[in-house]
């Protein structure tokens, strides 16, 4: 696992941004998993303006979202469907077919779920998938607990996440629930990973999933046994760290390496 610790968010917007590049570099139909919630946000922004300035297309690239609130309209600036849309399908000039994000709407829910990952794999698998991670620790809609093995499927939101969710909420709309969301071992697929988290009150998290054990109560720390993960977090997330100061020294002395 590698993890850069960057001065502010804009700064992890593009060091992730330049690695999701680079990892795509090459690929004739690049395939991105894609996460939605705040955490994300600088690097799509910084993937639009690299699209804009041409130095990537992802026209023909295919795009899986992890996640989707069940019972919540597609149109609704809430739903994961729209969010995609607004902050990364047409920013990042990607064509609205090619991007799929799980039916949170399906007559039968674990069918569609099922599907979806059939869709994946049918898509040759994610080359590049991108997370943000929960102050749960969760990744997805992964919550503590969850089987490291689990695949695409329904699941119950903790209260914690409904609570953390609720100040997208307009006051006195519910929360949804549930969700479908990619699992586990369905992410631990993916290729590479890229992982980016700012902000003080997500550093528990962070160093649960960068430095404590592989548990289930942490459910971001499987990616412990990823064999390609980039962690991008700013100063206030790496707050926690036992090891900030070792891996600030492995960034300084990269280049030595030629890495």
């Amino acid at each position: 696992m590698e993890v850069v610790i960057c001065s502010d968010e804009q700064q992890v917007g593009r060091v992730a941004a330049e690695r999701v590049i680079k990892r795509l570099a090459g690929i004739t139909t690049p395939v991105l998993g894609l996460a939605t919630g705040s955490s994300p946000i600088a690097l799509y922004a910084e993937l639009a303006r690299r699209a804009e300035n041409g130095d990537v297309d992802l026209s023909h690239g295919l795009g899986f979202a992890l996640d989707e609130y069940v019972g919540i309209a597609p149109t609704h600036e809430l739903s994961y469907r729209d969010t995609i849309r607004r902050t990364v399908v047409e920013p990042l000039r990607m064509s609205p077919a090619r991007v799929r994000v799980p039916d949170g709407n399906a007559a039968d829910l674990k069918a569609a779920a099922d599907e979806y990952d059939r869709a994946i794999r049918e898509a040759g698998g994610v080359d590049v998938q991108i997370l943000g991670i929960g102050g749960n620790g969760h990744i997805g809609f992964n919550e503590p607990t969850s089987s490291f093995g689990s695949r695409t499927r329904v699941k119950t939101l903790t209260q914690r996440t409904r609570d953390d969710n609720s100040r997208f909420f307009a006051t006195g709309e519910k929360v949804p629930t549930h969700c479908v969301t990619q699992g586990l071992g369905t992410i631990m697929e993916a290729r590479h990973v890229v992982m980016v988290a700012t902000g003080a009150h997500k550093a528990d998290a962070v160093a649960a999933m960068i430095e404590g054990p592989v548990a289930a109560m942490c459910p971001a720390s499987i990616l412990q046994f990823h064999p390609s993960v980039l962690v991008v977090i700013d100063e206030a997330a790496a707050s926690k760290l036992t090891c900030a100061d070792y891996f600030r020294h492995i960034e300084d002395h990269r280049a030595e390496v030629g890495a």
